[in-house]
């Protein structure tokens, strides 16, 4: 995927493309996706990405704050990178396009499409967060912040200790990413914790097709909150994916390739 720096209002984006790709149909060009990413950031070489780029054209903008994409001081809510990234759809002119969105890359996309839902056609939220559905007094989602490291990877890998990252392997720019991007995280999703509590309340405009999944050993999102969020949005349903937790994509790349491919008709 070719890496472009592209200034979007006064933010420097790293976007990844893989450029167009013919489709089946031989239709021209097939339909974009515009990819998402969670928390941990966005490597081309996770292995869902060529099962997904082989088949469609991928965008992927790296979210503000994390990677090589800058934070200006005025930018501190997914509200402020969802209107950013509608703005990136009208630079790359990606109306029409399908989003895929995990973790709080599918609280983005939820709120992009309750801005502008004819902007899309399909969506895919990956263990989304953004909204509050339990009583004020108990978090939906504990707070990985306020546990030790070892105890927050067993509530997102289905087998922690394969999926551990050994930061004594990695150099000095990968690690300053890693933390860099843990404190943006923070910054977006501290006050309050994990949610936007108008979010809910304009889901209903969403009426596109939607497709929610969960890894079946996610210890953030649960199944009752999932299912939740999809009652939200007036065409959506819900998937779970074995052997896996928040992050399905990685754990089980080709399940998790072959169940959004289908959805998105490929």
């Amino acid at each position: 995927m070719q890496s472009t720096m592209l200034q979007v209002a006064d933010v420097d984006l790293d976007v990844f493309d893989s450029g167009h790709v013919d489709s089946n149909q031989g239709s021209g060009k097939a339909r974009p996706i515009m990819f998402l990413h969670g928390g941990g950031g966005f490597d081309q070489r996770q292995p869902f990405v060529a099962p997904l780029a082989q088949k469609r054209r991928m965008v992927v903008p790296t979210h503000p704050g994390f990677g090589k994409s800058s934070l200006p001081d005025w930018l501190d809510s997914v509200d402020d990178i969802a209107h950013l990234y509608l703005e990136l759809m009208d630079h790359l002119k990606l109306d029409g396009a399908d989003v895929i969105g995990c973790s709080i890359g599918g609280w983005i996309a939820a709120e992009m499409a309750t801005k502008a839902p004819e902007r899309f056609r399909r969506l895919v939220l990956v263990g989304p967060v953004g909204i509050k559905v339990g009583p004020p007094d108990k978090l939906d989602i504990p707070d990985i912040f306020a546990m030790p490291e070892a105890e927050a990877q067993k509530l997102i890998y289905h087998e922690p200790e394969r999926m551990r990252l050994d930061m004594a392997k990695l150099s000095d720019d990968e690690l300053a990413a890693v933390f860099r991007a843990r404190e943006t995280l923070a910054l977006l999703t501290w006050e309050p914790w994990m949610h936007n509590p108008k979010l809910k309340r304009r889901l209903h405009r969403v009426a596109n097709p939607a497709l929610f999944i969960r890894g079946e050993s996610d210890g953030l999102i649960s199944q009752a909150y999932l299912e939740a969020y999809a009652r939200m949005l007036p065409n959506a349903r819900t998937l779970t994916i074995k052997a896996a937790g928040h992050v399905p994509q990685l754990e089980q790349p080709a399940a998790f390739a072959a169940a959004v491919l289908e959805f998105l008709g490929e």
